[in-house]
């Protein structure tokens, strides 16, 4: 599938039909995931994959899932055959920076942005990108909504997991209200040369358009999304 358009089909699917995912189509999603860029290449994220039916069940009873289907949703968090928890270590980025390398005169830095989490959240979005290149779909639940995940899944105490995504074989789904709000516009989004400076004009590459495909839906396969 071209960049493109894997780009454009990509969104949060909450809901998945029960076929399982092939091990190697999830191997080859994290092999991608794991060339995420790092600071000072820490690579500080770890994957933990979890197919097993009880344990996701687990998880979804966590996250309130019952609550969320009461409320007229379906019960996405279960039925996705395959989550993905995504972790980092801030105490592998320290580790790194002491190293001679990256140690400097004055001692570590000062991490006026804290990358471990940035460098997460490049992971997550190579997850979901090369999910719909392999004619999946994906979501994604934060870790604030999943209380208990780490103690649950056994991480160890330097790792600090950012949520869960979801993968499977895109269903029908209710989509979220949130998209009525559409996207900002190309002007208001990109700026020239400087913040004040002139703002961007339209461009013929811009697709402000809202998506009509599932993010598995390709030669003939998926379902149009309302």
């Amino acid at each position: 599938m071209e960049f493109a358009d894997v780009v454009r089909r990509r969104r949060m699917v909450r809901n998945y039909l029960p076929d399982p995912v092939p091990t190697e189509v999830i191997d080859r999603i994290l092999d991608t995931a794991r060339r995420g860029p790092s600071a000072g290449f820490t690579q500080g994220q770890t994957f933990v994959v979890v197919t097993d039916p009880t344990r996701r069940r687990a998880i979804a009873q966590l996250a309130g899932e019952d609550d969320y289907v009461s409320a007229g949703f379906d019960p996405w968090i279960s039925r996705a055959p395959v989550h993905v928890v995504i972790c980092t270590s801030e105490e592998a980025y320290h580790r790194r920076y002491r190293e001679p390398d990256k140690l400097g005169p004055d001692g570590e830095i000062e991490w006026p942005v804290p990358y471990w989490w940035v460098d997460a959240g490049a992971a997550l979005m190579l997850v979901l990108l090369a999910a719909v290149d392999e004619g999946l779909a994906a979501g994604f639940l934060g870790v604030h909504a999943v209380p208990g995940l780490k103690r649950l899944l056994g991480i160890p105490e330097e790792w600090a997991p950012i949520g869960v995504v979801t993968l499977g074989y895109p269903a029908p789904d209710r989509r979220s209200g949130s998209l009525a709000r559409g996207r900002r516009p190309w002007a208001e989004t990109v700026r020239r040369e400087t913040w004040s400076g002139p703002q961007a004009e339209g461009d013929e590459h811009q697709t402000d358009r809202t998506d009509d495909e599932h993010p598995g839906q390709h030669q003939g396969e998926g379902t149009p999304e309302a």
